[in-house]
């Protein structure tokens, strides 16, 4: 089984794939109430040792964190804090599912599934959309005005990531044999 994760200090995102492919879990984990980082740490670790409990996870894939400035984007501090977040909880992960996790970026993850993003267009949006369109099992509330409820793209970013690790641990396998 492959657990993906899209990992923020605000809400973190994840999937379980079984070995066909099928989601066997997809949800969140809402931080946004805790202030301490800390506490958010016990938070995700306390959902990570129920999945570890409930499920035989062979492998986990991470989206990987920003490296980068972009205009209009993160601060150097949300940066940081993302960066450190994502660290602590790869090591939980580690020290959990007993092996490193790997990473893939985004873009490379959203290519993978074979979602294009068209220029001028959100890649969050779009990637939300087409896993709304295309996955059977993916379930998706919307406000009162149409917009996705909190969790629910960070959901379908864990299912990207985790998906595309599927894709990919199918790739290595055929190239073994």
């Amino acid at each position: 089984m492959i657990l993906g994760l899209d990992i923020s200090t605000s809400i973190t995102g994840y999937t379980i794939l079984d070995h066909g492919g099928k989601i066997l879990a997809c949800d969140h984990i809402d931080l946004r109430k805790e202030k301490d980082f800390f506490k958010k740490i016990q938070i995700v670790n306390s959902q990570l040792e129920l999945i570890n409990d409930t499920y035989k996870i062979e492998q986990v894939y991470v989206e990987q964190s920003l490296q980068s400035f972009r205009s209009g984007f993160s601060s150097a501090q949300t940066l940081s804090l993302l960066s450190k977040i994502n660290g602590i909880v790869s090591w939980l992960c580690y020290n959990m599912f007993y092996g490193e996790p790997k990473y893939l970026a985004a873009t490379s993850a959203r290519k993978l599934c074979g979602i294009k993003i068209p220029r001028g267009q959100k890649a969050k949006a779009v990637s939300l959309q087409f896993v709304v369109d295309n996955v059977p099992g993916f379930e998706i509330e919307y406000t009162r005005h149409g917009n996705p409820k909190a969790g629910y793209t960070d959901r379908s970013d864990s299912y990207v990531i985790a998906r595309a690790g599927w894709i990919r641990e199918r790739e290595e396998v055929k190239d073994t044999d």
